[in-house]
């Protein structure tokens, strides 16, 4: 394909500026506001500072198989850009920031236009490039490309996100993994969102990115600016301004052509040659020479992306741009917030030869280059074929996992985990191959050592155990070549869900699914919240297994205990959380989780739980190092479906009962002993076992709203196994959590409710003791049940 000219790139620079500005604009003051009045918002001179940058890497640079994350705050330039290109639509502008509009930052799950990766929370996109880059030479060295070109991992990168410290953690696990095809390219207006960046910081970045490996290109100048410097004088210019503090620098781009030139007379009044140059300018011209920084450069950009893709390299682009650059914003220290005004978007508009009336024409103002124009997108790499989502088949998934078994019938949840995962690792299937495991520094306490034992480290090159070289006894066997399967990370738990995104997306990036499963300390749930929510906002797939859980890490201390990340499992949107008790309650639940990673048919109305599993999402499983005693029993198709729905009868309750315990997790033999003792005194007793709290208040949920929009028969797993169950009936709820993770269980019918569960921290002694100084004891319980609902004391009460 024949590259762009120089200038049809300007006319589409100038036409995504106009439309970007003016979906801005229409947003805050023309459209009808809601009742509150608050101004809808958007970015107007941070994305104008982009425009140019995007130009050049979407219309002469990328190709269909290169991916990009666009800062948060150039989205509406994102969106002029796939208007022009007819993937996005003008009723869609026109709602942009509304309810089902163009979304204000990208959304892979909600926008209509191709976004690669979404944005918002500032950095993550920035990292996510760099470990998706990782993923595809995963794909690639697995020999599962299918012919299909490597693409660049790219990200544009706002300068004020450089201080995301998540981005610092991703560039060690880059350097660690022999990184390629990823660029960050930065666009450098020295302006944060409440501030003018520090002086010299780029410096600093400049040696870091330096000793970690990267190319970087420093973009100061544009080609306006080199052949003024080359005049006599011009040396002397060009330090001038390479030392002019940020903030003086904004503050005369904004200022305009007179305070320019007032400026640098007073500071070249003894240069003569300088002064001669000055003389040559006229103020538009004075004004275009001050303004024509690197990213503002078409030419200089061009050049410098196709340096950098003739190697694969990670790379550095520093471009130095103006906040509002082309805006009447422009340079002011407030305009991150600010809003160009009726007269200001006029004088925009004149000056782009934009009618009123007309201004979401795609070529209003430049009608007669519009077939060229047209063409020419139509023939860009980028766009040539439409939207670039790949695709995947779903992994075959065996009808049941093997069930771990214990010499002494004792098991934890995490053992029974590792061991499920080593004898899926045993077996030559599809499954196997496709599963991809990762762990930050925790891979063999999380009982994962037996997986990687069979399965190994991957690396891009090959590197023996030299601990079994030098005949050192050891349990584990981890070779590290192309052909592993788990990757090992540095103690950072936000690169986890960063990676666990990339993996989780590989299907839809690099047209081959992965089946990812991420092992951590669950009490880090919380270290990488945000990551984590980041990977399931994208729609990214894998299985979480945080482990240990509750007071079972360290019962003597709060720093290792997690009381409240069940209600993050139950919080979080497009996840399940599970805590099961047994090991085949386990196998149940990973065998049905690497099914559920992989639907995505869309919602299912009429599903009989009221659970949209259909449209699938990511698994997060709650294990513990307690070890509980097991017992054999057939797992019939009910007794499992009714493990995924969340919960099913140990011990199923008469339609006179007088109390349920409930319980989740690792307390169950706490739960069973008191149903026991008070077995003698109270006539019948339900003890419901709780494998998801979180599945069970959604088909609750969903089951009420269904009612609400007519379907009035819509029923919930949790109301069918209360059905015929006397409503007066106390529930006593217990859980290694915090207690509000099952209390909600007494709204189903109204019942009385009593909740059990670690709520403080600091205790000391054995985890059996812990449970009792909370009243998780047997005495505990049947106390609670007295006090709740029978009213008269247990013979058996301990």
């Amino acid at each position: 394909m024949s590259k762009p000219s120089l200038e049809s790139l300007k006319t589409i620079e100038s036409r995504i500026l106009w439309l970007a500005s003016w979906t801005i604009h229409n947003a805050n003051h023309l459209r009808e506001k809601d009742e509150t009045g608050v101004k809808v918002g958007g970015h107007q001179a941070s994305s104008a500072s982009m425009a140019t940058i995007m130009t050049a890497l979407y219309f002469a640079c990328l190709k269909p198989e290169d991916r990009v994350a666009v800062k948060p705050h150039a989205s509406p330039i994102f969106h002029a850009i796939q208007y022009l290109a007819g993937q996005q639509t003008r009723e869609k502008l026109e709602n942009f920031r509304g309810f089902g509009g163009a979304q204000s930052y990208p959304s892979r799950t909600k926008d209509i236009d191709d976004v690669d990766f979404s944005t918002g929370s500032v950095g993550l996109g920035v990292a996510q490039t760099l470990f998706s880059s990782l993923v595809q030479d995963y794909v690639t060295h697995h020999g599962l490309m299918a012919g299909r070109s490597e693409g660049r991992m790219i990200s544009l990168v706002g300068d004020a996100e450089m201080d995301e410290g998540n981005i610092y953690e991703a560039l060690i696990e880059g350097w660690k993994h022999d990184l390629r095809n990823c660029w960050w390219i930065v666009d450098y207006n020295r302006q944060s969102l409440d501030a003018v960046v520090h002086e010299g910081l780029f410096e600093k970045f400049e040696g870091m990115f330096r000793s970690f490996g990267w190319d970087v290109v420093t973009l100061r100048h544009g080609r306006i600016q080199a052949e003024i410097f080359a005049r006599e004088g011009g040396d002397a210019l060009r330090l001038w301004i390479e030392q002019c503090p940020n903030q003086l620098y904004s503050a005369l781009i904004f200022q305009g052509a007179e305070a320019w030139r007032d400026r640098l007379q007073t500071d070249f009044a003894d240069n003569p040659d300088v002064l001669k140059i000055l003389d040559q300018l006229d103020d538009d011209r004075l004004e275009e020479f001050m303004g024509n920084l690197g990213g503002h450069d078409l030419p200089s950009l061009t050049e410098a992306f196709a340096r950098a893709s003739q190697h694969d390299r990670p790379t550095l682009f520093i471009c130095y741009t103006i906040k509002g650059h082309g805006l009447p914003l422009a340079g002011h220290k407030d305009n991150h917030a600010g809003l160009m005004t009726p007269k200001q978007i006029d004088v925009l508009r004149q000056r782009l030869n934009v009618r009123e009336g007309h201004e979401w024409e795609k070529w209003e103002g430049v009608e007669d280059k519009q077939p060229l124009l047209e063409t020419l997108i139509e023939n860009t790499a980028f766009f040539a074929n439409g939207h670039r989502r790949l695709a995947s088949p779903k992994i075959a998934v065996p009808e049941q996992l093997p069930v771990p078994k214990a010499k002494n019938n004792m098991l934890s949840t995490q053992m029974a985990f590792g061991n499920i995962m080593h004898d899926i690792a045993k077996e030559s299937t599809e499954l196997a191959d496709r599963i991809v495991t990762t762990s930050p520094d925790v891979t063999v306490s999380t009982n994962l050592g037996g997986w990687v034992n069979r399965r190994g480290i991957f690396a891009r090159n090959e590197a023996a155990d030299l601990f079994r070289d030098q005949k050192i006894p050891s349990t584990f066997k981890w070779d590290s070549s192309p052909a592993g399967q788990h990757i090992e990370l540095g103690i950072a738990e936000s690169n986890l869900f960063l990676l666990l995104s990339a993996l989780g997306l590989s299907h839809a990036i690099n047209g081959e699914r992965l089946l990812p499963v991420g092992t951590v300390y669950d009490p880090f749930i919380y270290r990488a919240a945000d990551q984590m929510n980041y990977a399931c906002y994208q729609d990214s797939r894998f299985m979480i297994v945080a482990t240990p859980s509750g007071v079972s890490l360290a019962p003597e201390g709060g720093a290792h205990q997690s009381i409240g990340t069940p209600l993050v499992g139950m919080a979080q949107d497009r996840l399940a959380y599970f805590e099961p008790a047994f090991a085949d309650e386990l196998a149940v639940i990973m065998r049905f989780g690497f099914a559920f990673m992989q639907n995505d048919d869309g919602p299912n109305a009429e599903s009989s739980n009221c659970l949209d599993d259909e449209a699938g999402g990511s698994i997060y499983l709650r294990l513990s190092t307690r070890p509980i005693e097991q017992f054999e029993r057939q797992m019939t198709p009910a007794l499992q479906s009714s493990i995924i729905d969340g919960g099913y009868w140990l011990r199923e309750p008469g339609p006179n009962t007088e109390v349920i315990i409930a319980y989740t997790g690792t307390l169950a033999p706490e739960a069973i002993e008191a149903v026991g003792r008070m077995g003698e005194d109270v006539r019948d007793i339900g003890l419901l076992s709780i494998t998801s709290a979180d599945r069970l208040l959604a088909g609750f949920s969903a089951a009420q709203k269904r009612r609400q929009n007519g379907s009035v028969h819509a029923r919930s797993h949790i109301e069918k196994l209360f059905d015929g169950i006397n409503s007066h009936a106390g529930i006593v709820t217990i859980c290694d959590a915090h207690p509000t993770t099952l209390a909600w269980l007494g709204s189903v019918k109204g019942n009385r409710t009593r909740a059990l569960g670690v709520e403080k921290f600091g205790q000391t002694g054995s985890i059996a003791e812990l449970y009792r100084s909370y009243g998780i004891d047997t005495h505990g319980i049947m106390q609670a049940v007295q006090e709740l609902s029978i009213g008269r004391p247990f013979r058996n009460m301990p």
